[in-house]
């Protein structure tokens, strides 16, 4: 029977389309030759480039890390190689569709308020000055800062009092007491995401994604994921008043390649099985705005630096966006460096982070189901069955922990920019995406190519920050197109949940108001700051409960409109033999003759011969839940289903 099974796989006749699939070159099975791959490959790296760099950039002053541009330059190199590694356990072991991983914007928030707390408050960092700029009193007077400690007592009134270690008053950039600085903190977020995604990947291997799902509706979604956006103006507003003439211009140019021009195309050398090497047209604009935005404006500051139009001495209005500003960490970056876990040392634990990083995960997880339909829509691949969507959940909380021991200060998700990617070339092939990975991670381990990005001027950093934190923005608004925002339900629920979201948290933030919270217990105290200084926990909990609590028809709520996003499409003109075949992307990449010769792998809810119908979120006589998601579909396709699963079981 194993080698039926196997020349079945190898002999099949091209993978059947239904008029509903897009015209692909190349499907999610496919194999292109080794040299497209390493191009479309690369093409997906700088795709996902311009969204991935700026979480180190954001992170690195509540990391206390300053301008030490050589620690920011190698926690970007990290991010980028746990990105590589785990995009491709998520397409050889996860859900096995055609996606990339990258760090997430969802985990953000709560880090930045972990790293509100009393005892992660920043010393003062002091920059290295050059010698022109500098006399041996000054000096001194660093040099003493630098070797002071504060006394428990003066911790204590300067709302600093950390009982594991004794924080300096003032660091200088690039000493080992600096480095223990920000390492210590880093270590702090590092043990919270490691835990905290423990809960992802009980949920994804244990298949209790789609009960979660039953409660969570658009009310709630789109507050959580908007707050994301709203809460980070300030960083953005930060980095583009340092110059804001070059921040709006990177923002004109964005906008220009995103929006205006974003249905030109360009020729380009394309190749086909068809047709062989012909001349193909791409929307080049469209595929790479951030890049192209920030190369260009890149070049102008530049020039206005070679010329001294913008300011050469420190701290005038305008000198953070010449180039020369941080060149020497490309002189500092080694050639070569490997990220490895426990780079910064060992990761701590401590409750109130491990809750608060709970909220970021939970939203990443949300947000991923839906990019796996999408996905699978683009790259010609049936939609994700049940086990692939456990699978893929479980393999991204992997992936998170994998981030937590490498230290990339953020975790692991769904990359929708590079979905966009394979509708544009008609490019699904899982090959693509794991050629791109293997990249990510050749690149990552070039310490002087990531020290090279870093030398971006902040002024253009803050436009890109207006661009996307307004985009984050739009995309959680977005979900309210199946809402019915003529009810004064669904406007109550949504504009307390968005305004509660901003209020509360700021005042939490502010002064000492966090101190008013006294439960008798500091640990608990911790974990009730945490959570109510995240702007997106506030805002979605409120939504989720009261969406889920007030009365209002599913049709009022946009569940029955949203949850049918989720279900596939009939695919008209396939016969069932071609409808039952296909899923066989979905299988293990090897091992599969033995998994289907075990009856008890049906009842493992992430294996490819899973039963959905056991599962305890579903009923035989109620509306059953197709693909993690409670929607109504027909019996007539729950048989068929279910038939090509008994069937191919025995195998």
């Amino acid at each position: 029977m194993k080698n039926k099974r196997t020349d079945i796989r190898h002999d099949r006749p091209p993978r059947p389309r239904s008029r509903h699939m897009p015209e692909l070159q190349y499907t999610i099975e496919d194999v292109p030759p080794w040299y497209l791959c390493i191009f479309l490959g690369f093409q997906h790296y700088l795709t996902m480039f311009g969204a991935t760099i700026v979480i180190p950039i954001v992170l690195s002053q509540p990391l206390c890390i300053g301008n030490d541009f050589l620690a920011t330059s190698e926690i970007m190199s990290t991010i980028f190689f746990v990105s590589g590694l785990v995009t491709l356990l998520q397409t050889t072991f996860g859900c096995r569709l055609p996606i990339v991983q990258g760090g997430t914007f969802s985990f953000i928030l709560p880090t930045l308020s972990i790293l509100n707390l009393p005892q992660w408050t920043c010393p003062v960092i002091i920059d290295q000055v050059s010698p022109q700029m500098i006399n041996a009193s000054i000096n001194e007077t660093m040099e003493t800062l630098t070797t002071t400690t504060v006394t428990m007592d003066v911790m204590t009134s300067m709302n600093m009092t950390n009982t594991t270690t004794m924080t300096p008053v003032a660091v200088v950039i690039g000493t080992p007491e600096h480095r223990e600085v920000w390492q210590q903190r880093m270590r702090e977020i590092q043990g919270a995401i490691m835990v905290a995604s423990l809960m992802q990947v009980v949920i994804g291997f244990s298949g209790i994604m789609g009960c979660l799902l039953r409660f969570i509706g658009p009310l709630a979604i789109a507050p959580t994921i908007a707050l994301v956006g709203l809460s980070l103006f300030k960083p953005a507003a930060d980095f583009a008043s340092k110059q804001w003439w070059i921040a709006i211009a990177t923002v004109v140019l964005i906008v220009l390649f995103s929006q205006y021009l974003r249905n030109v195309k360009l020729p380009f050398c394309g190749y086909s099985k068809q047709q062989g090497c012909h001349k193909e047209w791409y929307p080049f604009f469209n595929l790479f705005p951030v890049i192209l935005g920030i190369a260009i404006m890149w070049g102008i500051c530049a020039i206005l630096t070679v010329t001294d139009v913008l300011h050469p001495n420190e701290g005038e209005w305008g000198h953070d966006a010449r180039t020369d500003v941080r060149i020497g960490v490309l002189q500092e970056a080694s050639w070569f460096r490997f990220p490895y876990p426990g780079q910064w040392g060992v990761p701590t634990v401590s409750v109130a982070a491990v809750f608060g990083m709970l909220a970021g995960v939970l939203a990443s997880m949300v947000e991923s189901v839906g990019d796996y339909y999408a996905c699978a829509r683009l790259s010609g691949a049936p939609p994700p069955p049940t086990h692939a969507i456990n699978r893929g959940i479980g393999m991204e909380g992997i992936g998170c922990i994998l981030a937590g021991a490498w230290g990339s200060g953020n975790g692991t998700t769904s990359y929708s920019e590079n979905i966009g990617v394979i509708g544009i070339t008609k490019v699904g092939s899982r090959r693509v995406i794991q050629t791109g990975a293997i990249i990510m991670m050749l690149f990552s381990i070039l310490g002087k190519f990531g020290a090279f990005f870093v030398t971006i001027p902040d002024p253009i950093v803050g436009g890109v920050f207006l661009v996307m934190f307004g985009m984050i923005l739009a995309v959680g608004i977005s979900n309210l197109q199946f809402v019915d925002l003529n009810s004064s339900r669904n406007l109550f629920v949504l504009g307390f949940s968005l305004f509660f979201g901003l209020t509360l948290p700021q005042w939490i933030s502010t002064g000492k108001n966090a101190d008013t919270i006294q439960t008798g217990s500091q640990a608990v105290d911790q974990i009730i700051v945490v959570l109510l200084s995240t702007s997106m926990f506030v805002g979605g909990f409120l939504g989720l409960v009261l969406d889920n609590t007030i009365p209002g028809t599913e049709d009022e709520r946009g569940l029955s409109q949203w949850k049918k996003q989720f279900v596939a499409e009939d695919e008209d003109g396939m016969d069932k033999d071609n409808a039952k075949r296909t899923f066989d992307c979905y299988d293990m990449p090897f091992g599969m003759s033995y998994i289907r010769s075990w009856r008890w792998t049906q009842y493992i809810p992430f294996c490819p011969t899973f039963e959905p119908s056991i599962s305890s979120c579903q009923r035989s006589e109620q509306p059953v839940e197709v693909n993690a998601v409670h929607v109504n579909i027909t019996k007539e396709l729950i048989d068929e289903t279910n038939g090509y699963k008994r069937d191919t079981t025995y195998l």
